[in-house]
């Protein structure tokens, strides 16, 4: 067929020889998808039925993608009737003809996440347990885990490693909730999304008839981004290729980064030992990124010990070294970026969408957010909702929102029961209704119960006002207090911070995270006002986030934006420009992933797939400070930055004391001009200073000659002090800042401990 001709090689090869086991290895770039389509298109060409065909994707986009192409190979008939899909749909298919051999009807329904976390909170209260031990999230992710790794409910009450592991989490009746879920689930004929992959391995395994059916029926089974296939889809997939061994893997071990969703590197690892008969195909040519992205991304790749060897190379343009920005802070880190995609949009007349902002948490993106819109560039959120739209972050603002206006209702209503107070939908219903009778709020509905006809019983009058009062002192309190100290105290006292804690799942940690994320930024916010004089309160604050927030004028359908994402769901694209950010020890790589090897392995891995997305340009940013917890933190800048062959670096010259750290001679090029600004400063040698041993110094402690080290600009030396009392101040003449004028009652400054 012709299309063979628009093939290099090693992507012929993985083509045109079709039968038996295969494993292709197809380097970041190296026109993976194309390879997948094609071999079926030749499939279909040696005259393989579209019906004996079974291919195998991670999402319908990937699935749709590839039966739009061979579409255009062989027609839509023919590519309509192959087996294509994602691993849930295509076996939610194949469950519907058996069912019945499993107790099931064809007409089974599907939970979604939403569906299933009701049922298991219904569960919990039938239960009587403590909603707060047992949260729904919780149990529902470890039915999950157990699923994909095939323990069904009576298994699960049997391990004496679970057992012991839930009662150690002081959970040890989770096993009998899993239990009453599933039989729940069936006699409602119902299935949620991992019973699919779970229901689908007990069929094949106590019905030898229909496996042998299904081994029949499909002659070759291909399955795409094998690398993040978990025990469930691995096992299925080995049952039906075992009768033709005509199984096609193909993905890339180096983008293995899924293995909290339960993904296995193993199954690809090992797929030689599974298939020793195999061929191998490697696509090594990336026709996506630069020589010098591609040789960087090799050189930090090459530090991985579990492994299949490959030496990716490309053809394109050397391209532009890699450009390391060097940050005081995680707010300057955010101008620098966001200054860099400036100079680039405007000067060189790239579109917005041609950047991509990476980076490994969620809460990382407040920072750019803020940054990107005093530049008034555009930006998305992929893959998720704007930081000040995530859900925990909306629920603190409406606190803060109703400490300063109690009249705002649609505050009131979204946190009236948050943290649960009892205070049910059908009683604040009555209450509004009140409200729209008597024309008034329903803030004042509520601070006239005692005045008002009972409509409600004793009991949820007194939730009601003791929330009011909750209100009340906090309003009082606001009239004193700056923005971040109110906000701590009504994070505190709404119980909202209580409540998080005790949610250590992936999706609780990250909501904790987005929570400390705002209080920073309120932190900042405060100590800037007063610096500059102006209204620190939180209503000042509340306006500016308003306005920050606001999407008026946005055209919904205007995609030329820069794209803020994380890592992992950067996975699969590509962009001109990628900035990765916030490349710190004990961020990326994370603290607890810096004690595992295995672990340490998948966090080099997400940096590969990190740096591979970049196709002409690549940054990376760090800060020397950085906000955490509510306290400064000084973290040293990533191991992954000098796993890199220094020669593809821009800016940095690095000294390889030890694989984790480094040390910078220089500051880094930003980009980016810098005003020509004189600043009429004495000519001062100023000495450098240990950040490791920083420790907070009073105020009255200051004397010239101090040096001294400033979360924003860095290190100093105070030149003088002028002033008294509450108007004392300090001239400090800084390394990188120039000489800056400090009000030393809210300068928050450190000295190097002894």
């Amino acid at each position: 067929m012709d299309f063979i001709n628009e093939l290099n090689s090693s992507q012929q090869a993985a083509v045109l020889n079709t039968e038996g086991p295969s494993l292709v290895i197809a380097g970041a770039g190296s026109g993976k998808t194309r390879v997948l389509t094609y071999r079926i298109a030749q499939l279909l060409n040696q005259g393989v039925p579209p019906y004996k065909i079974l291919a195998l994707t991670f999402t319908n986009k990937a699935a749709s993608e590839m039966r739009k192409r061979i579409a255009e190979l062989v027609g839509t008939e023919i590519a309509s009737n192959i087996w294509m899909g994602t691993f849930h749909s295509i076996f939610s298919k194949i469950l519907r003809f058996e069912a019945e051999r499993l107790g099931y009807s064809s007409s089974f329904t599907i939970y979604d996440t939403m569906d299933s976390r009701n049922l298991i909170k219904a569960i919990v209260k039938e239960l009587k347990l403590d909603d707060k031990v047992y949260k729904a999230n919780i149990i529902l992710g470890r039915i999950s885990m157990a699923k994909n790794n095939l323990i069904v409910a009576q298994s699960y009450a049997q391990s004496a490693r679970i057992i012991s592991e839930d009662s150690s989490s002081k959970r040890p009746l989770l096993g009998d909730i899993y239990r009453i879920y599933q039989e729940r689930c069936k006699q409602s004929d119902t299935m949620d999304f991992d019973d699919l992959l779970l229901q689908t391995n007990i069929l094949f395994r106590d019905h030898a008839d229909i496996l042998d059916k299904y081994q029949q029926k499909f002659s070759h089974v291909l399955v795409d981004e094998y690398q993040d296939t978990n025990y469930s889809q691995y096992l299925i997939v080995k049952k039906l290729s075992e009768l033709h061994h005509n199984i096609c893997v193909v993905g890339d071990d180096a983008q293995s980064i899924y293995s909290f969703r339960g993904a296995r590197i193993e199954n690809i690892l090992n797929f030689k030992n599974d298939y020793p008969n195999y061929n191998i195909y490697k696509l090594e040519q990336n026709y996506r990124s630069t020589t010098t992205i591609v040789d960087a991304a090799n050189s930090i790749i090459s530090k991985n010990k579990e492994q299949i060897p490959k030496r990716v190379f490309s053809e394109n343009e050397e391209g532009e070294k890699i450009k390391v920005l060097r940050a005081l802070s995680d707010k300057e880190e955010g101008f620098q970026v966001s200054n860099e995609i400036y100079r680039l949009a405007n000067y060189e007349q790239q579109d917005y969408s041609d950047f991509a902002i990476l980076y490994r948490t969620n809460a990382q993106s407040r920072i750019m957010e803020e940054s990107l819109r005093k530049r008034n560039i555009p930006y998305k959120i992929y893959g998720g909702q704007s930081f000040y739209q995530r859900k925990e972050v909306k629920d603190l603002l409406a606190y803060f929102r109703l400490t300063v206006n109690q009249n705002d209702e649609e505050a009131l209503k979204r946190i009236i029961n948050y943290p649960k107070r009892g205070i049910g939908s059908s009683t604040m219903e009555k209450v509004r209704e009140i409200a729209i009778q008597h024309q008034i709020s329903m803030w004042i509905v509520l601070c006239n119960l005692d005045k008002i006809p009972p409509f409600i019983n004793a009991g949820t009058i007194s939730k009601l006002q003791k929330f009011g009062l909750m209100i009340e002192k906090l309003k009082d309190q606001s009239e004193n207090e700056n923005a971040y100290d109110m906000a701590m105290m009504i994070a505190r006292s709404s119980g909202i911070i209580d409540d998080l804690s005790n949610d250590d799942t992936p999706e609780g940690v990250s909501r904790r995270e987005n929570i400390q994320e705002l209080l920073n930024g309120i932190k900042d916010f405060s100590e800037t006002a007063y610096k500059d004089g102006a209204n620190d309160k939180l209503s000042a604050f509340l306006e500016g986030v308003a306005l920050l927030t606001d999407q008026d004028g946005e055209k919904e359908l205007d995609q030329n934006k820069v794209t803020l994402m994380t890592i992992h769901a950067s996975k699969g694209l590509e962009f001109a420009n990628v900035f990765i950010t916030g490349l710190e020890e004990g961020l990326f790589p994370g603290q607890q992933s810096a004690a595992s090897t295995t672990a340490l392995e998948e966090e080099r891995r997400l940096f590969y797939v990190a740096l591979t997305r970049a196709e002409k340009r690549a940054y990376m940013s760090f800060a020397t400070s950085r906000y955490q917890n509510g306290q400064i933190t000084n973290p040293r800048p990533s191991r992954f930055i000098t796993d890199i062959d220094p020669e593809f670096l821009d800016g940095c010259h690095i000294l390889r004391d030890e694989p984790s750290t480094f040390k910078l001679r220089s500051t880094v090029s930003s980009g980016f001009k810098k005003p020509n600004i004189t600043l009429n400063t004495p000519s001062v040698n100023i000495p450098d200073i240990d950040r490791s041993k920083l420790k907070p110094i009073d105020s009255s402690q200051l004397v010239p000659e101090m040096v001294i080290f400033h979360p924003t600009f860095g290190v100093g030396q105070v030149t003088n002090i002028e002033g008294f009392g509450m108007q004392r101040k300090a001239k400090v003449l800084f390394k990188e800042g120039g000489s800056r004028t400090l009000l030393l009652k809210f300068a928050k400054l450190f000295t190097q401990q002894d």
